[in-house]
């Protein structure tokens, strides 16, 4: 991390990047992603955790005692998305990566990450293979495909982008403390004309929780918080913008068949059905 012992940063120069750690309640994963951090190949770079208005005597403690090189700022309670903003507003580096207290990054992803955006402008985030522990096992592959992101997730949330990125789009909307925040700030980069690469290897290790957001929160919801995402985005699923966009990105996971499958599914049921058959899908998927 960013001091002059770890990480060889002085006071006079800036960290190349800034990890973010939005905390609400999750003093307990802490010591853990301290450590991972640590372990990274590139040190250049400050750590940044947000309290979102913890309430946890034991995450109090831990918060109140943390390393004299991570930068702690705090705020009331407003979500996800307000407090990823909150530390990017406050980050040095010119390079942001959000990082939730229960994940954690492989040693060489920040070294490979910044390589990759130093060595070519065009490239505005990277991202890699997500490993999962936890409620899910296993390795999943992340790509960048326009047509795909439309339709499903592909990309981690714990993108290594230019924080100019992460400013020309507004950042993430507070708004959306349901979840979903991540695919809807991914297809506003994307939609801006960002341009990501994979690192392809699972250099993201994601924590699944049985009772977390992903498996029993954000997927039950997925018909209505899809449809945000569509009315908040409509001239992307527009039939020409569709067909057009399909042939830039190239072959990926989602047919046009498929697509159209999906949309007119989510047209015809009610937002309750249309999610629990996708929850069902993810819940067989991760057996």
């Amino acid at each position: 991390m960013s001091s002059p012992d770890s990480a060889g940063a002085t006071p006079q120069t800036s960290p190349a990047v800034s990890v973010v750690v939005p905390c609400w309640n999750a003093g307990q994963f802490l010591d853990g992603l301290f450590e991972c951090l640590d372990k990274q190949t590139f040190e250049n770079f400050e750590v940044i955790v947000v309290d979102d208005g913890s309430t946890e005597p034991e995450t109090l403690k831990t918060l109140s005692a943390l390393p004299a090189s991570v930068r702690l700022v705090r705020q009331e309670n407003r979500g996800l998305p307000s407090a990823r903003n909150t530390g990017f507003r406050s980050a040095k580096g010119e390079f942001v990566l959000p990082l939730d207290c229960d994940d954690r990054i492989q040693p060489e992803f920040l070294a490979l990450g910044v390589a990759t955006l130093e060595a070519n402008r065009s490239i505005d985030f990277v991202f890699s293979h997500m490993l999962l522990t936890g409620a899910r096992q296993g390795v999943v592959e992340r790509s960048f495909n326009p047509f795909d992101q439309l339709f499903l997730n592909q990309l981690p949330y714990a993108l290594l982008m230019r924080k100019a990125a992460w400013e020309r789009v507004g950042g993430y909307d507070e708004s959306m403390t349901g979840g979903y925040e991540d695919w809807d700030f991914n297809m506003r980069l994307i939609r801006s004309g960002s341009v990501g690469q994979s690192l392809k290897a699972p250099l993201f290790v994601y924590r699944v929780a049985g009772d977390g957001m992903l498996l029993q929160k954000s997927a039950r919801r997925h018909g209505e918080l899809w449809r945000r995402i569509r009315n908040k985005h409509p001239q992307a699923y527009r039939l020409s913008r569709l067909m057009q966009l399909r042939r830039e990105s190239g072959p990926g996971k989602v047919s046009l068949t498929v697509a159209a499958a999906l949309l007119t599914s989510a047209l015809l049921l009610p937002d309750r059905i249309f999610g629990a058959l996708f929850h069902r899908a993810l819940a067989s998927r991760a057996r």
